[in-house]
């Protein structure tokens, strides 16, 4: 078969078909033979026609069925796939085909699964709804940080800003994505010392607080890991999802402890950045929550990222969109926020999101607690509907934020 038979354009999506959208860019070749090479390259095809080729196995090939100016739709047989195998998913749909030399850039910009291959994951195992049961927490963003600075800390230090953080009014704070169990800070040992950190704030406070250590590693050591956590009555972990892996995500989702999967997107930007090549967040957002994390790291349209409030939106509804009866999943604002920006974090997520802010509270000129109280107060004002100017004329701890970050954003 010759690229070119690849292409139909009267062809009709079924309901069992897999869909991608793609962008396609080519140096002297015509689109639609390169449209249609990326749907030989992604199914049964090749360069060359071929002696092996059987009548049976033609009836597997992908269809480009659509073709915008450089946007391309192509369909995928799901017999082509291994139920409930995300690698072999994307070495089929987002392999080889980046590498072709004919194509100038391949964006894959959306994946559009069928039921029946949704289904052959486990998903969220708790989603927005048992994030904000254990959090006791229903009307505001969840306020969260990380550990600053990232590396370094030894375990009782870093317990101790955990515990700033919680009595300033964080609910959430986590290890940092490159925090593992460095010889400075090994993680057993940070993991029971700020666990029991966390009990004093809860006592001190009266309010649910909660600790996220990130267990990234070789996949039995993470699954030790978080099963360790769980025995020293932790409730959540990080998994730095694309270094680890959706092989690895997988087999921790699967052993289905009491314990929700918070996912970092670290690496995300080195296919994610340029808007002509590589794979977009959503792409991602969605696979993650077939899989099964409870959170999962979207980018924040303001603060340090490079990230619009447009791909934002779509990263937010890739988890919190209706797919096929999962949990949806909380989406998480991260990269140089302050209390400043939360009215703008507001308006772009809603209420149901976290808020992981880590120079923007511990960079506060008085130090964690307040910077803690700062971004608690920020959040209350903009859920109160007051401007944060007037809200800091009676809160000291917002007014000096303010005033140190009045002008970034």
């Amino acid at each position: 078969m010759k690229y070119r038979d690849f292409v139909d354009l009267t062809y009709k999506p079924s309901e069992d078909d897999v869909v991608c959208d793609f962008s396609v860019e080519t140096y002297d070749e015509g689109i639609t033979k390169m449209a249609g090479g990326v749907a030989a390259e992604s199914s049964i095809g090749t360069w060359t026609e071929l002696a092996t080729m059987k009548v049976y196995v033609k009836k597997l090939h992908a269809v480009v069925f659509d073709i915008s100016g450089n946007s391309v739709r192509i369909a995928y047989p799901i017999e082509l796939f291994e139920l409930g195998n995300m690698p072999n998913v994307l070495s089929s749909v987002a392999g080889n085909v980046f590498g072709l030399k004919d194509l100038k850039n391949l964006r894959l910009n959306d994946v559009h699964m069928p039921e029946e291959m949704i289904t052959s994951f486990k998903g969220p195992k708790y989603g927005i709804t048992g994030v904000r049961k254990l959090v006791n927490v229903y009307h505001r963003p969840l306020i969260g940080t990380i550990i600053k600075p990232k590396l370094g800390l030894n375990s009782k230090d870093h317990a101790e800003v955990a515990f700033n953080a919680w009595v300033g009014g964080c609910d959430i704070v986590k290890d940092d994505e490159n925090l593992s169990s460095q010889r400075f800070n090994p993680f057993d040992d940070r993991v029971v010392k700020t666990l029991e950190y966390r009990d004093r704030a809860e006592e001190q406070t009266g309010e649910k607080k909660i600790y996220i250590p990130n267990v990234t590693s070789e996949t039995n050591e993470m699954v030790k890991r978080a099963q360790f956590v769980v025995d020293q009555g932790g409730e959540y972990v990080m998994i730095d999802i694309l270094t680890c892996g959706f092989s690895a995500l997988q087999t921790l989702r699967d052993q289905d402890l009491d314990i929700i999967l918070h996912a970092h997107r670290a690496g995300h930007a080195a296919f994610t950045k340029n808007p002509r090549h590589g794979i977009a967040m959503r792409v991602i957002a969605k696979l993650s929550r077939i899989v099964g994390v409870d959170q999962l790291h979207v980018g924040a349209a303001v603060g340090k990222m490079l990230e619009t409030k447009e791909e934002v939106l779509m990263n937010c509804k890739a988890l919190r969109g209706k797919m096929s009866g999962l949990k949806r999943v909380m989406p998480v604002a991260s990269g140089g926020l302050h209390p400043g920006l939360v009215p703008s974090l507001v308006d772009i997520f809603g209420v149901d999101f976290v808020i992981q802010a880590g120079g923007g509270i511990h960079g506060h000129k008085h130090g964690t607690v307040a910077g803690a109280k700062a971004m608690r107060q920020a959040v209350d004002a903009t859920v109160e509907h007051i401007e944060l100017e007037e809200y800091a004329t009676t809160h000291s701890e917002l007014r000096s934020a303010l005033e140190t970050w009045k002008y970034t954003s």
